[in-house]
This record gives C-alpha cells, sequence and structure tokens, in this order.
C-alpha cells in the first residue's frame, strides 16, 4: 500500500520537536512507518509506502508555497509552478484537470488543499487530532493515529444500503475518521476543516443544452489516448532482478512463482470492449508500447498482453477467443492464463490487510493469478461499465427533459429480452413515477422499506432494471441483516430525508450513477490492495478525472441506446486508427456470476466454518444460522442474490484481519495506539449510539 499522511496544527510549532513529527502519548515524537518527508513542521506531509521516484513530484515556489503531486500526472514542472500560482487565490479546480491519476496537495502560507478525485479511486480521509486536523490518502493510518474504534453504524449501512450516499454519509468503518465525497477537495486553515467541491453544479429548473453526440465521443477518445500516452511516457521500470533459475521452471513460470511482473507495460485482454480498447491503444501509440528488450519476454516494443481463461467455468470461449484474435497484432505478445477450481471466487481467503472492506476480497486470490503474468505497469479496463453505461434511473431523467422518444429502443430491448409486451408501461410508468418522486419521498420510502423487511425479487433485466428506477434501493445483503441493524440504518435515512428537503443538485439518474461509480471505485481500491503484487502497478485510465469527465459529457439519450459501451469504445479505436475488430466484440459476458456459484458451490464447508461464530454476530449485525442458512441455500442453486453473500463473506473476512493485526502504521506510540486496541464487544438488543 502506499498513502500520504500529515496534518495542520492549530499553531506553528505545536505539532513536532523542531522535527518534522508530533507528541504521542507519554511524550514520543510520532512518524509514520516506512516513510520519506516531503516538508517539515509546522504542518508535516510524508509519504508512506514503495512510491517510485517518478511518482513523487515536489515543486517549490518558496518556503511557505509549494505542491506536491504523488501519482501518474501528464503535467510539466512548469505547469504544476503556474497551478501554484493560481491556487493561491483559492481556485482549485485546475489542479484535478491533469491527465493521469495523482493526488496533488498544496501548501500557501498555512493553508492545505488536498483534492480528492472525481470517481473516488483516490480518496482523501480525515480527522480531529491534537487541537488540529490530520489528513491521509488512507483511512487505517488515521485509525491507528487516534485509536479509533468500528463505526457499526457505518458498517451497517455498508450492508444494509450501499449505494446511497445518504446512509453511507462521510463515514468510515473507524468511528472518528472521515471520508470526503468524490469531486471535493480538503482545505485546512491552521487546523480548521473545510470541505469544498470544485465541479462546477449544473441547474435543475433549465435542462442542459443538448450536447452534440460525435464531438462528446471525440472528446472521450481525446481523454483515453491522451490517459494512455502520459502513463506510456512515463519512465519504465524493472523489478528486482530473478535471483536464478528453478528447475522446470522457464523465466516467466518463475517470475510468476515468485511474484515479479514482467519488466515493462502490458494490459488485461478479455475479449471484453474495455480492456481490449485500452490495450490496442497503447499498442497502437508511438514510442515503446511494451516490454523493454533483453527483459521478459526478450521481444522489445511489444505489449504483454494477459488473457485468463477459467477452466473450470464454461461461458467464455468466445471471449477468449477474440481475445485471441485481438492479440494477432503484431505488436501484442499475448500470455494466456488458465485457472481451475484453485482460482474460484472463495477459493483463497487469506490475504492481506486491506484499508477498507470490498466485496473483490472474496475473488483478490483470482485476479492475482491473473495479475502474477503482467507486466511493471499494466492496464485494466475497470470502471469502463460505470462511465460509459446508463444507470436505469437515467430513464427518468430523460422523462424530466421531456426527451420521450429516447426510450423507446432501450425500452424495446428490455421488451425483448423479457418477452412480454407489458415491459414497455412497466418501464415508462416507473420512470414517470421516479421522475416524479422527490428525493426527500425517496429516502424515506427506503427507510421503511428496510423498517418493515420488504425486500421485493427482481428477476431478469427487466426486474433489475425496474428495480433500479428509484433514488434509493437496499443492498443485496440487505435481508440477512439483523432487525435491530435494519432499523440503525433506517434512522439514519429519515434523519438525512429531514436535513434534505430540496435533495441533492442533480437528476435522480445522475444521481445514482455517481453514487454507483464512487461504490466501485472504492471496491477496486480494495482490490488493488489485496491482490498486489510487488513492483507492479495497475492502471485504470477509465477512472482519470479528465477521462470521466468527457464521459459526463455524454448526452443521456446516446448512453441509454443499447450497446452503447461497445458502439462508444469502437468509435474510439477508429478515431485512433484501429479498424479491424473480430465479429461479436463488445458482446456482454455473465461469466463472473458463474463463477461466484460455482465457488459458492466448492467451497461451501470453509464459508460454514467461517460463519460458525462470526464476528459480524458479535457486532450485531447478523445471526450466523441465517447466513449458513443462505450460504448452503445458494450453493444448492437457490436464486439468491450472490453479490450480497460477497458482502458478507467479505466484510467478515475483513474484520478478522484487522484484529489479528500486528503492530500500527506509527512508530513512537505505545503498543495500545492503534485501530480498535480493544476488539469487538458483542452488541445485542440496542441501537448503536451512532445512529
Amino acid at each position: 500500500m502506499r498513502w500520504l499522511v500529515g496534518w495542520s496544527s492549530t499553531a506553528a510549532g505545536t505539532s513536532g520537536l523542531g522535527t518534522a513529527g508530533a507528541l504521542g502519548h507519554d511524550g514520543e515524537t510520532l512518524h509514520p512507518v516506512g516513510s520519506q518527508l516531503l516538508w517539515g513542521d509546522p504542518d508535516p506531509l510524508w509519504a508512506v509506502g514503495d512510491w517510485r521516484p517518478d511518482e513523487v513530484r515536489l515543486v517549490h515556489a518558496d518556503g511557505q508555497n509549494r505542491i506536491a503531486v504523488l501519482g501518474i500526472c501528464g503535467a510539466t514542472d512548469e505547469e504544476l509552478r503556474r497551478a501554484l500560482v493560481t491556487a493561491r487565490g483559492g481556485a482549485l479546480r485546475h489542479l484535478t484537470t491533469w491527465s493521469g491519476s495523482y493526488t496533488a496537495v498544496v501548501q500557501v502560507g498555512r493553508r492545505i488543499t488536498v483534492c480528492g478525485d472525481l470517481a473516488g479511486a483516490r480518496p482523501v480521509f480525515h480527522t480531529p487530532w491534537a487541537g488540529g486536523t490530520a489528513y491521509a490518502t488512507a483511512a487505517l493510518p488515521l485509525a491507528d493515529l487516534i485509536e479509533a474504534n468500528l463505526d457499526f453504524g457505518h458498517l451497517a449501512a455498508l450492508l444494509a444500503a450501499p449505494d446511497v450516499p445518504a446512509a453511507l454519509r462521510d463515514t468510515t468503518p473507524y468511528d472518528g475518521v472521515r471520508r470526503i465525497p468524490p469531486g471535493h477537495a480538503l482545505v485546512l486553515r491552521a487546523g480548521v476543516r473545510e470541505v469544498t467541491g470544485y465541479e462546477p453544479v449544473a441547474s435543475l429548473a433549465v435542462a442542459a443544452p443538448p450536447a452534440d453526440p460525435d464531438r462528446a465521443v471525440d472528446a472521450v477518445r481525446d481523454a483515453l489516448v491522451e490517459a494512455v500516452r502520459t502513463r506510456l511516457s512515463a519512465p519504465r521500470h524493472v523489478p528486482d532482478l530473478d535471483p536464478g533459475p528453478v528447475p522446470g521452471m522457464g523465466p516467466a513460470e518463475r517470475r510468476a512463482a515468485r511474484g515479479m511482473p514482467v519488466p515493462g507495460i502490458g494490459a488485461d485482454l478479455s475479449g471484453g470492449p474495455a480492456s481490449g480498447t485500452l490495450a490496442l491503444l497503447a499498442a497502437g501509440l508511438p514510442g515503446r508500447p511494451g516490454t523493454l528488450l533483453g527483459h521478459g519476454t526478450g521481444a522489445g516494443e511489444r505489449l504483454v498482453a494477459v488473457t485468463f481463461n477459467d477452466l473450470a467455468v464454461a461461458g467464455r470461449e468466445a471471449e477468449v477467443e477474440r481475445a485471441g484474435t485481438l492479440a494477432a497484432n503484431p505488436r501484442l505478445h499475448h500470455v494466456v492464463v488458465t485457472g481451475g477450481e484453485e482460482t474460484l471466487p472463495y477459493a483463497e481467503l487469506d490475504g492481506p490487510l486491506t484499508d477498507e472492506p470490498g466485496p473483490s476480497l472474496v475473488s483478490a486470490f483470482r485476479h492475482r493469478a491473473r495479475l502474477a503474468a503482467g507486466s511493471a505497469d499494466h492496464f485494466t479496463g475497470h470502471g469502463a461499465r460505470q462511465v460509459l453505461d446508463a444507470h436505469p434511473a437515467r430513464l427518468a431523467d430523460l422523462l424530466m427533459d421531456r426527451r420521450r422518444r429516447h426510450l423507446v429502443r432501450p425500452v424495446a430491448a428490455l421488451a425483448r429480452a423479457d418477452g412480454s409486451v407489458l415491459v414497455p408501461a412497466r418501464v415508462y410508468g416507473a420512470a414517470r413515477r421516479l421522475a416524479r418522486t422527490p428525493y426527500r419521498a425517496g429516502l424515506e420510502e427506503l427507510a421503511e422499506r428496510l423498517m418493515r423487511r420488504r425486500f421485493d425479487e427482481s428477476e431478469g433485466a427487466v426486474g433489475a432494471s425496474l428495480a433500479a428506477l428509484t433514488w434509493a434501493g437496499p443492498g443485496p445483503a440487505a435481508r440477512w441483516l439483523t432487525g435491530e441493524a435494519l432499523a440503525e440504518v433506517s434512522v439514519l435515512l429519515q434523519s438525512a430525508a429531514e436535513r434534505s428537503a430540496s435533495g441533492p443538485d442533480r437528476r435522480p439518474g445522475e444521481h445514482r450513477a455517481r453514487a454507483a461509480l464512487a461504490r466501485y471505485a472504492a471496491d477496486l481500491r480494495v482490490l488493488e490492495q489485496a491482490a498486489e503484487i510487488r513492483s507492479q502497478r495497475l492502471h485504470a485510465p477509465f477512472l482519470d478525472n479528465q477521462v470521466v469527465r468527457a464521459c459526463r459529457a455524454l448526452p443521456e439519450a446516446l448512453r441509454v441506446q443499447p450497446g452503447a459501451r461497445s458502439a462508444i469504445l469502437r468509435t474510439v479505436l477508429e478515431g485512433a486508427g484501429v479498424t479491424d475488430l473480430p465479429p461479436g466484440w463488445g458482446a456482454p459476458s455473465h461469466a463472473s456470476s458463474a463463477a461466484a456459484r460455482v465457488g459458492l458451490r466448492v467451497e461451501t464447508d470453509p464459508l460454514l466454518d467461517l460463519f460458525s461464530t462470526p464476528l459480524l454476530a458479535d457486532a450485531g449485525l447478523v445471526e450466523a444460522r441465517v447466513v449458513r442458512k443462505a450460504l448452503r441455500a445458494a450453493a444448492a442453486g437457490e436464486p439468491l442474490p450472490l453479490d450480497g453473500l460477497a458482502d458478507l463473506v467479505s466484510l467478515e473476512l475483513w474484520l478478522r484481519r484487522l484484529l489479528s493485526r500486528r503492530g500500527t502504521c506509527w512508530t513512537g506510540t505505545p503498543a495500545r495506539a492503534r485501530a480498535v486496541p480493544s476488539g469487538i464487544q458483542p452488541r445485542r438488543g440496542a441501537l448503536a449510539s451512532g445512529a
């Protein structure tokens, strides 16, 4: 893991002893473990973890005016200097408009500004500490700093309503540690904190002028190409030298067995449109797209394209075949990684502690098996679905803008999938009802559903679309929570409804789409930490700020059309000179849900043992027998929401890893100075005080 951490004190000279640090419980000086100091007192900042030299950039105007940019950033040093001058006046948005994925920290005198990203993949956290405010790009270091206990209200909301920002609020799994929302920045003035948004707010009273679809798609192409080019132009990294041969193993097998990636740049090539687009863009841009000559495959300037072939689950044969056709490009070196039952979800549940819980913990080993054959810099298509596809609630946005004719094709596609002539009327009625429902009423309706345990079953694409045509919906794991946990989340939602009379400053479809993107980005961050390969960097250009902005500018009428994502990416590739795509390119895949069901069936006994005495039951969130019954039913093939079971299993795994950890993120602290110092005390029969 890599993160930034620092603090802003209320008065100069109160945070340390003349060196960068702070006074702990017994007068000792605190420092983050494994850190490098970027600047010192009175408001120090550290970079913690295995940052590469080119990922840490520091530009000074003078002693108290400087900017630190960590990550992959396409700005030149001169652009950073100009941005620092502009930031003195309080402007923020320009700090987030460079290509790449990075975190910018600006210090102007005693004012510190930390910018989060638009998707939520690079979050910023903060907590009151020592009379000021500590901040970081990870929550666990701050939880260790203040010895935070678990926030059970947040954990309950994470299971009951994970896609509802009003339920999650700005909380984290650690009590007292807060998160700034995506699209916002944390501003600290001598220890006093303020969270402010940096994106312009569109008016709800007047519909936005219709965007030109061709120009919007061209903007997406330009943003994606620039995102890929920025990473290609960064210095190449060669992992630690191979310590020597192993009998019966070739170089690639030896690297994979030792957890070492291939030098250079590579990409996923699943056969889907997102990964294929990035692989072809990276291979086609000028320069050295792939491996270094003399390293890895020995084929210089060839991009390593990795395809995962699941031998335990059928259904992906067509995708693998398309990946092989794409890999016929002479600038690609195709590597096929095969996996059997040992790589199914739930098969391997041991792993490192991540900053936060996420459902991807149950499949981290599966991803690690693929990434071990990847490159030191590896492109992934994660996030394309969330930024390009239309959330079903966007149909209500079209009705609010009086663009009914654009509903014809998506509704007709749902009718064909369901085979019922009643589908158009049902979908149109649900969209019309959502367009006329105030935000407050939507939250109150969800609170009522949770309180009364009303979880309607949605079958097929039509059922899922109808269930999504609301301001807020219950999570897939909500049906297995205790009544106390559901009541706690219901109270939170009712309180949020009373405070939100006017609702969010966006339409319901846009609101739901942004919430879904934030949840996905948070889970991707968990996956990167859980499946991390030493010396490897995963790149998700679809979650870059500039790519997210370009995708948000796409007309809704274009988004909602069937096959819109593959059509947009096909146009992007055509604009970049790639036209020869295999038949069936862009076809949807449902192999992931099939793999999850097979994994549940194969690993039923270990999962039942996991929930013999679960920590979730001690926390008052579930009853062990209820979860065990659900696991048996899902393994037997009953149509239960598998995503909900993944949420439960991953949260239980995360709690066990958190409580079994040793040490802390800080030096100079006593052994008690870590998160959740007293463990989980059983909670029975009462709501948490935080409700």
